[in-house]
């Protein structure tokens, strides 16, 4: 397929095709295993193992050489939730027996040791957070030998020697022997103007994916030699200020207070936030978590007083990565059985002096007065007026409505030839860049997720919803959607509603598969097992479109968008490492 393609991440039960998080590529004798592959890993330098207990549970199997390298052990780096797979693997396989209390050390000294660098982790943290994202990858035969299975993210949280990753594709052919034609040998369908070159020497699927795969995850990289000697203990005490989105509740601000734990990587949390739609109640948790390699934040709250509405977390876990200053965090908070509620999350160091956060409104229309706007902040000072509060040339502040030290709201006019995009507050002596932006007229929506997917679900399985938001989008200086210079107005009030996938003739999904709110987006799919009102008594699954249409400000038009959703049965089998953030 010319140009990139994507792939959908979806957290199921199929992604286990892959278990990129093995220790060992066949459940037979571990130690045979860890001999014949200490012979072959010794092309590359590994990593020693220092640790006591590690050497203690791990040597049997993993037999260290005289350098202090463990078979398989030194050289394979990933991240805390790829460590911990692991070890529920040699827990399941190999009869590797842990107290929690050793399992939580030898999962730290991993992932402290052998972990990932910053910039290694960053680019594929949305499969540790748990999000639903459309996968550009360039090659197709990558796509068809890695991401027919599981997110092309999987394998690429790790980093392994070149031999290493060789024994991943052997565990692949033991463990499921049909991949070798479903996937890496027989190339991927293409369509009539993909036609490989007839002269050109055939090259498999697999082979393309291991050249791909060795060659973005190698064992041995400037940024993990630059960060181990950078590395040192997280030290995050203290109050930090956040914030947020969170589909179908919109812009949210608050502050985390953070408390050492017992060990220099663990941390209590105390954390409240405030939705600015006026209609979501106050958010209020308390939680710990540890810091993994020095960056790695894996938290795990409990909601103070929980909701009892679908969708109100009593439960946040907490993925985030600490900037390497240390001053600002980035990453999502989620719940539900599949992860499939969350927020979007940015936390900062609360400082002496001002601090502006953002605003209750993202975007201005040109050639509005009077709009009423709420500035978030911290330590705003008490003599802000209307003439020192600066939203940028061609928006003014008319009048400072109220004020607090963490809020002030202020009366603004836009003028009819202010020029769009994105602004810039100023506020005394604190500014936010990005904090709102000024649009002619909305010139179309998108819809998240794009491609979700939910289960079914009864007394025995719970059910997986999904959570849908519309944002609004003003083209950029090109004057065309989906470009890089579209101007993200945020989120906008639509309405939802269910239409036909037609998959087959006399598809009939939209009447069994579930409902959305008209209101809120949420999509509560139906109930599992066989429906005597279907055909076949088939059961409720099936594809659908999920429609919002907006009614932007100011104007008559309604404009509409959708996102293909894929209501699955439930996942029997949970693969997950919830265990890290605790």
């Amino acid at each position: 397929m010319a140009g990139s393609a994507k792939r959908k991440h979806y957290w199921i039960s199929c992604s286990t095709l892959f278990l990129a998080a093995t220790l060992t590529f066949m459940p037979l004798s571990a130690a045979a295993q860890g001999a014949s592959a200490k012979t072959d890993e010794g092309h590359e330098a590994g990593i020693p193992v220092t640790d006591q207990l590690v050497l203690t549970k791990c040597g049997t199997c993993h037999e260290p050489d005289a350098k202090g390298n463990m078979s398989r052990i030194s050289w394979i780096r990933t991240t805390p939730e790829g460590w911990e797979e692991a070890i529920k693997r040699m827990v399941r396989l190999n009869g590797l027996s842990l107290s929690p209390d050793e399992a939580r050390h030898i999962l730290r000294y991993l992932s402290d040791s052998h972990g990932l660098a910053p910039a290694e982790a960053e680019p594929v943290e949305y499969y540790s957070e748990h999000r639903i994202v459309d996968e550009t990858i360039a090659d197709p035969d990558v796509r068809h030998a890695c991401a027919s299975c599981h997110a092309l993210a999987r394998p690429l949280s790790w980093h392994r020697s070149q031999d290493d990753w060789k024994y991943l594709v052997n565990m692949h052919v033991a463990f499921f022997p049909a991949i070798e034609f479903t996937s890496f040998q027989l190339p991927a369908r293409r369509g009539d103007s993909e036609s490989p070159t007839p002269a050109a020497a055939p090259v498999s699927p697999l082979d393309k994916a291991l050249a791909f795969i060795r060659r973005s995850a190698p064992l041995s990289t400037p940024s993990w030699s630059e960060w181990q000697a950078s590395m040192s203990d997280p030290k995050l005490a203290g109050r930090w200020l956040v914030t947020g989105e969170e589909p179908g509740k919109g812009r949210f601000f608050g502050e985390v207070t953070i408390a050492p734990g017992a060990e220099a990587d663990q941390f209590t949390t105390k954390t409240t936030i405030h939705y600015v739609d006026g209609t979501s109640e106050t958010l209020s948790e308390e939680g710990s978590s540890i810091v993994y390699t020095g960056f790695q934040w894996r938290g795990r709250s409990a909601v103070q007083q929980p909701g009892t509405a679908v969708g109100s977390p009593k439960t946040i876990r907490e993925v985030m990565l600490v900037s390497p200053d240390q001053s600002t965090m980035k990453g999502r908070w989620f719940w539900g059985v599949y992860e499939e509620f969350g927020m979007d999350v940015k936390l900062r160091r609360a400082q002496e002096g001002p601090v502006i956060l953002g605003t209750d409104l993202s975007a201005l229309r040109t050639g509005t007065t009077g709009t009423k706007v709420t500035i978030y902040g911290d330590h705003l000072p008490d003599d802000l007026s209307a003439a020192n509060i600066d939203l940028g040339t061609g928006v003014k502040v008319a009048s400072v409505l109220n004020h607090s030290a963490s809020s002030i709201t202020v009366s603004v006019d836009v003028a009819a030839d202010a020029t769009p995009g994105m602004r810039t507050i100023s506020a005394g002596a604190a500014t936010v860049q990005n904090a709102f932006a000024v649009y002619r007229q909305v010139d179309f929506i998108r819809v998240t997720p794009v491609t979700p997917i939910a289960h079914l679900g009864s007394e025995s399985h719970e059910k997986g919803y999904a959570q849908f938001a519309a944002h609004g989008y003003s083209f950029g200086p090109d004057g065309k959607p989906d470009t890089a210079d579209d101007i993200d107005l945020g989120p906008m009030k639509a309405t939802w509603k269910l239409e036909e996938f037609i998959a087959s003739y006399g598809d009939d999904d939209t009447q069994f598969v579930g409902s959305v709110d008209a209101n809120t987006g949420l999509f509560t799919p139906s109930s599992d097992g066989p429906d005597p009102k279907r055909r076949s008594m088939r059961n409720n699954y099936g594809d659908i479109w999920v429609v919002g249409t907006v009614t932007p400000e100011g104007s008559t038009g309604q404009l509409s968008a959708r996102s293909y959703l894929i209501v699955s049965v439930p996942q029997y089998v949970q693969y997950d490492q919830p265990e890290v953030g605790q």
